[in-house]
């Protein structure tokens, strides 16, 4: 029996749909959309003239072996509460991807490392735009020194872009949080929303101040890479609604998020907020020594449709993944790709400029 299929979970989602599309490209029939809404998957599956397939499936609930027989991949979009069917997936020989972006249950997926050694299967964490891109860039970043020592991460989104239900939903929750983050070797608490730093997007996009906001990358990348102080932090194309949740935080009214009614309906303003346009950016800073000598880096990266970005970054590596090239284990992005590769799979749809010390490299 044929190990081929490929499950993408959350796959009638907004980023999973886009994922199970590029992958139909490449096996027509073997592309599976999974959800809890079997209506939903077979609504999409139609719309693809059955290239993608539908499946009913509900993470909450033990996955039966028999679904996992013929399956070669499953790629997870949803937020899980436990490691239970990542260990199904590397018990029965299939290899495992997460694009979402919780940085602490990504750790509980870490110490999976030797179960997916065992049953000979790859775990793949950390793929998308953030974590995953930035991931990359940091990766390129540290590699024209020969030792890092900070890391700024920040992340525009262009406010006029289509956003999924649940990432939009994540973002929202995140306004009023506490995040833990790498500062000298040692983890600190830090506000989200706070201790904003102005960043250099280049050319069409330029200078935006961004705030500290609990993406995943700034955990992972201390314990990937070894840097000691690592910080990932958003903006909005829209200088405006920027400065406005800034405000909100500072002031101490963004608790108001923490009640249901407030945050549906921030939630729902934000899936009709349309004041700004589909672009997306990425500025890594990085600062360390090459030959002794105190250095910078700069990393940008310019494009549009974030949703896209992340799906065409998942597809990259979901294609690796299925041609079983990487080691056995489990992995994030930076730890398995270089970031050359991924440039050239990402072709015309980004601008990116590395500079050194000013210079272009």
């Amino acid at each position: 029996m044929a190990k081929d299929n490929i499950i993408i979970i959350g796959g009638y989602g907004h980023v999973g749909k886009i994922i199970c599309i590029e992958l139909s490209k490449w096996f027509p029939g073997k592309v599976f959309a999974a959800g809890r809404s079997l209506e939903r998957a077979t609504e999409f599956s139609q719309q693809t003239a059955g290239k993608v397939q539908p499946m009913q499936l509900n993470i909450h609930e033990p996955i039966a072996p028999s679904i996992l027989e013929q399956v070669k991949v499953v790629i997870m979009c949803l937020d899980q509460e436990n490691t239970a069917l990542v260990r199904a997936c590397l018990q029965h020989g299939v290899h495992y991807m997460d694009i979402t972006a919780n940085g602490a249950f990504l750790h509980q997926e870490e110490q999976c490392h030797q179960e997916a050694r065992a049953y000979q299967t790859t775990a793949l964490l950390s793929v998308g735009l953030a974590p995953g891109l930035t991931n990359l860039l940091a990766l390129q970043a540290t590699q024209l020194m020969d030792q890092t020592e900070e890391l700024n991460i920040s992340l525009m989104l262009g406010l006029g872009d289509e956003h999924g239900q649940a990432a939009i939903e994540w973002t929202v929750d995140q306004i009023h949080t506490d995040l833990e983050v790498m500062e000298e070797g040692r983890p600190v608490m830090r506000k989200s929303f706070t201790d904003g730093k102005v960043a250099d997007f280049g050319a069409g996009v330029g200078r935006h101040r961004a705030y500290r906001f609990p993406f995943s990358d700034q955990q992972i990348l201390p314990r990937t890479l070894g840097i000691p102080t690592v910080s990932t932090r958003l903006c909005f194309d829209s200088r405006l609604t920027t400065r406005l949740l800034a405000g909100l935080r500072t002031t101490g009214l963004s608790g108001l998020l923490r009640q249901q009614s407030v945050r549906d309906v921030v939630v729902r303003s934000f899936s009709k907020l349309h004041l700004g346009g589909n672009g997306v950016a990425v500025k890594v800073d990085a600062r360390g020594t090459l030959k002794g000598k105190q250095t910078e880096v700069e990393c940008q990266l310019r494009g549009h449709q974030q949703s896209n970005l992340t799906a065409k970054a998942a597809v990259f590596a979901a294609l690796a993944l299925y041609s079983s090239e990487l080691p056995y284990g489990v992995f994030h992005m930076e730890q398995c790709f270089a970031w050359s590769r991924m440039r050239d799979w990402l072709g015309q749809l980004v601008a990116v400029e590395i500079q050194v010390n000013g210079q272009h490299v």
